[in-house]
């Protein structure tokens, strides 16, 4: 779906870019081609329990870091 814009007559180049960029706000293609850019992918099964396992190593190390600094 390509987006084509002609200068109209008596036309300044301010506006032609001013209407160009609405026309491409309007057609969405660039929020599509962001989407395509940054999306991601579901992760598997394994992944997410690495990154579980992950977390609760990291919890349980700022826990005994935290009571190890407390004065008592």
């Amino acid at each position: 779906m390509p987006l084509e814009i002609r200068k109209q007559e008596r036309e300044s180049a301010q506006s032609l870019v001013r209407r160009f960029t609405q026309r491409l706000k309007k057609s969405g293609i660039v929020t599509r081609a962001k989407k395509l850019r940054f999306h991601q992918g579901p992760k598997s099964e394994e992944t997410r329990k690495n990154e579980a396992l992950r977390r609760v190593e990291r919890k349980e190390e700022f826990e005994k870091a935290q009571k190890l600094a407390k004065p008592e």
